[in-house]
């Protein structure tokens, strides 16, 4: 393998490299053909944050296994059901430093220096309950770190750890999914990760409509498309009577938006569950709700905020009272898309008798005519 050149970039000093295990794992590890004493030189990196600047010189690795020297790196149990390892890193430099995650079985490099020498550690004498904590560890993480790297690959069957993107987020270990990663759809639409599991054990009902105490327990990552998918308008006559539930764009919009331009995309993955949607509205809006099963629907303000700014009542909330991951660590698409076009859309709640809250294209909200069309942007969750 040959190390990929990377554009010189002296604003960086420190570099992160990945040596992705995906590719290299063809066989059962990373093959070293050199022995021991003389360690290896690898050149094959996934770069996770940044560029790597061309220093020109090279990492070398070694592997031990159990006490012994090997070649071959071993598979990750989420892989092979195989063994547990704990995994050290150590670096001869006094400044590279390593750390292995466990998720995406790869390793983590930070600081590299001309000619660093690692070695990889490997022992089976970890339990799976320590492995567990491990990999939630890497979940938590996922979740909390903005990434924005192109995962069409999973989207279209490349494998981590045996599983492609269904298999990662069903598993609910997420081997190599972070918030903000983005995948192209059969139809041409860019679809983001906006959150992961982050409707986990809310509302009253499972995947199959069963009430139970525990709520949702299907793990899942929560969808939007990097920009509106349409234009459409809430309701055909200038009234909020009815709340979501009763406008048109619940009844219609969504559902044809569903058919047309999200099931294409993921089939049966869109999962059913249960949300709280208001349905019925006095003079001030809102004024109760009830949960319906659903597989699209508008974000809340408090998906896109964290907080209420314009709707009317608690009612416009329900259990979409938190902050999508994404607009937490990346505002700026809150209202734009990846390459810097901005937008505005409608949200699901009401603001008063006679209209809707709409996201502007500078980003403010503000009750809007149901009859003027603008943007559509709803969310979805996959398992």
């Amino acid at each position: 393998m040959e190390l990929k050149k990377f554009k010189k970039n002296n604003k960086y000093k420190k570099t992160l490299l990945a040596l992705g295990i995906a590719g290299m794992c063809l066989g059962g590890g990373i093959l070293l053909n050199k022995s021991y004493a003389l360690y290896e030189t690898k050149k094959d990196y996934n770069v996770i944050k940044g560029e790597v600047p061309d220093f020109g010189y090279d990492v070398k690795l070694a592997i031990m296994v159990d006490g012994t020297k090997k070649t071959d790196m071993p598979t990750s149990p989420l892989a092979s059901n195989g063994k547990y390892y704990d995994v050290k890193v150590s670096c001869t430099s006094s400044k590279t430093t390593g750390l292995w995650d466990y998720n995406a079985w790869r390793l983590n490099l930070d600081y590299i220096e001309s000619n660093s020498k690692c070695t990889l550690t490997f022992t089976s004498s970890m339990s799976k309950t320590d492995y567990d904590k491990y990999i939630q560890a890497g979940v938590a993480l996922r979740r909390n770190t903005y990434r924005g790297k192109d995962i069409t690959s999973y989207y279209n069957g490349t494998k981590v750890n045996g599983r492609d993107l269904y298999g990662q987020i069903s598993n609910g270990t997420f081997d190599d999914i972070y918030v903000g990663d983005y995948f192209k759809g059969k139809n041409g639409t860019i679809w983001l990760i906006a959150d992961l599991d982050n409707y986990w054990h809310q509302g009253w009902k499972d995947k199959d409509d069963t009430y139970n105490l525990t709520g949702l327990n299907v793990h899942h990552a929560t969808i939007i498309p990097a920009n509106k998918l349409q234009d459409s308008r809430m309701n055909d006559t200038n009234t909020a009577v009815g709340g979501y539930k009763e406008s048109e764009m619940y009844k219609t919009t969504l559902p044809s938006i569903l058919t047309n331009k999200i099931t294409p995309d993921f089939g049966t993955h869109v999962l059913s569950y249960q949300n709280l949607v208001s349905y019925k509205t006095d003079d001030a809006g809102a004024s109760d709700w009830v949960w319906e099963t659903r597989q699209v629907d508008l974000m809340s303000e408090a998906n896109v905020f964290g907080t209420m700014v314009a709707s009317s009542s608690l009612y416009d909330i329900g259990i979409d009272n938190r902050q999508y991951a994404i607009f937490q660590l990346k505002p700026e698409l809150i209202n734009q898309d990846l390459s810097g076009n901005r937008y505005g859309y409608w949200l699901k709640a009401v603001t008063n008798s006679t209209s809707f809250a709409r996201l502007s294209v500078d980003c403010s909200v503000s009750g809007y005519f149901p009859s003027v069309s603008a943007g559509v942007r709803p969310r979805f969750l996959i398992d």
